[in-house]
């Protein structure tokens, strides 16, 4: 055992040595990535920027185009110069602009991918005025799109006369947002795309939006508040702080990986292991040990049966010869009970050496028997009764053992009383099964050496080997699969013995 607890020690620790040291590469593995998303993170908050002020210088270029493009359609004098107004909308070479009247009605456009030209070669069938007019709806449309993302600047010309130009971003800046939005992409499939990465749940810090996730369970709520954000992130081992943009902050929680929480949980199922080894060799050891009881109990039945044998046979001669020498008959009929007696012991002997013959005997009859047997040699201030049902009560037993077993709860019943007491025998019968309860008015048991009654050896006696209750026990459990156990003790007022025995 101790040598076993030294093996588990020295596991146990060498284990522990290899997790934390996987741990500990993990979490620098992790804090690497963390530094390489901070870093994509900066990159795309400079894009940003620099989107945002390119958009801005847009639309200021767009206003000013407006304000260029009302001096140009105001009525006025003559003598004013147009020359610099003029530069300012020959200036706007990239952003595509359409201006519409009030009544959605195409002015005039610029900078677009398309015009009337492409449209006769799409519709060759058609005149040009058709052509003109699908042109002057498609340009509208696209207007009152671009609407939704780029608020319209009107251009008040008089109080009932206004127009409104429509713009979108330039070429350049489309091609910026691109690569910002291919930069985001980049960085979210650093979380979802990248199978060797421990779980990780990027949030947003304020409103606890899930920004991108590689946990399965937290997919579905991705782009949405998490609700129960706290017991997840209590879940998680280490966070990182990532700035979104300059007035947003975003967290980066991640966790052990399955393999690491499984080897941290590896030990202790190497402890379990290493105890139900343990466990099975111990039952193994308990059940030869057993088996080697069972042979010294049946090589030692046998042997005092076979000892018993020789001088019952040379008693048995020697009582005939006095028999015929005229020897008085009541002495020798005192000598046939006590020969009667010793092969009744050696026969006992000899079964439980080579295995009971179980037949189911009426119980009733192998009670009283010991019954009478007892009641003519215990103490005569020994209150002996025995209770029975009338009907007969048939139990598979062996007859000659079971008497055995009465008598020797019996016997100890009376040294506990020390030869005065009551002593009561009690049959119940409950169907599929019998109790037989003995009750004695003896010392009675203490509480912590009522399991240990029935272990050879154990005898409270001077003189005795203790064997008697376990030869009951035996007898009882392993011969007639029954159960024999205290019932009830109470020290200073006696014992209660129960066996249990089925009915055919």
């Amino acid at each position: 055992m101790l040598a076993a607890i030294v093996l588990v020690a020295i596991s146990l620790l060498f284990t522990n040595r290899i997790v934390n040291s996987v741990g500990s590469r993990e979490k620098e593995r992790v804090e690497q990535w963390a530094d390489v998303i901070r870093k994509k993170a900066e990159l795309i908050n400079l894009t940003n920027r620099t989107f945002d002020e390119l958009r801005d210088r847009e639309r200021q270029k767009v206003e000013l185009w407006a304000r260029a493009t009302r001096e140009l359609v105001r009525p006025s004098s003559d003598d004013i110069d147009f020359t610099f107004v003029l530069d300012i909308t020959k200036e706007n070479t990239d952003i595509p602009v359409i201006l519409l009247d009030n009544n959605n009605k195409l002015l005039s456009s610029k900078n677009l991918n398309f015009d009337a030209e492409r449209l006769s070669e799409i519709f060759p069938n058609r005149n040009e005025d058709e052509l003109m007019q699908k042109y002057s709806d498609s340009v509208t449309r696209l207007a009152l799109i671009w609407a939704k993302t780029h608020e319209p600047i009107p251009i008040e010309i008089t109080t009932n006369w206004v127009q409104y130009i429509y713009y979108f971003d330039s070429e350049k800046l489309v091609q910026l947002q691109e690569q910002r939005d291919s930069l985001i992409v980049s960085f979210n499939s650093e979380l979802i795309d990248n199978t060797t990465l421990v779980p990780v749940l990027f949030l947003d810090r304020e409103s606890g939006q899930v920004i991108e996730t590689n946990i399965d369970s937290l997919k579905p709520f991705r782009l949405a508040p998490l609700n129960n954000k706290s017991a997840v992130i209590a879940k998680m081992v280490d966070s990182v702080e990532i700035v979104l943009a300059s007035n947003q902050l975003g967290m980066v929680y991640f966790d052990d990986s399955e393999e690491l929480k499984q080897l941290k949980l590896y030990p202790y199922l190497q402890f379990v292991l290493i105890g139900l080894f343990i466990l099975i060799g111990y039952i193994i050891f308990s059940t030869f040990r057993k088996a080697e009881q069972n042979q010294v109990w049946a090589g030692m039945a046998k042997e005092t049966a076979h000892q018993l044998g020789t001088p019952i046979s040379s008693l048995m001669a020697w009582i005939s010869l006095l028999e015929s020498n005229g020897h008085p008959k009541e002495e020798i009929d005192e000598m046939n009970k006590d020969i009667d007696r010793l092969t009744t012991i050696a026969d006992r002997f000899e079964k439980i050496g080579s295995g009971a013959k179980l037949d189911p005997n009426d119980l009733k009859s192998t009670l009283q028997k010991s019954f009478s047997y007892l009641k003519n040699r215990i103490s005569g201030k020994v209150d002996f009764s025995i209770q029975i049902p009338e009907n007969e009560v048939v139990v598979m037993h062996n007859p000659s053992l079971l008497e055995w077993v009465i008598e020797n709860i019996c016997k100890n019943a009376v040294d506990a009383m020390d030869g005065v007491g009551q002593l009561h025998i009690e049959v119940t019968d409950s169907g599929h099964t019998v109790y037989v309860d003995i009750s004695d008015t003896g010392k009675g048991i203490p509480s912590n050496k009522i399991k240990t009654i029935f272990q050879p050896g154990y005898t409270t006696k001077q003189r005795g080997w203790g064997l008697g209750l376990s030869l009951v026990k035996r007898i009882i459990e392993t011969y007639h699969k029954g159960r024999v156990f205290v019932l009830k003790s109470e020290l200073g007022k006696g014992t209660t013995f129960r066996i249990i025995l089925q009915k055919p």
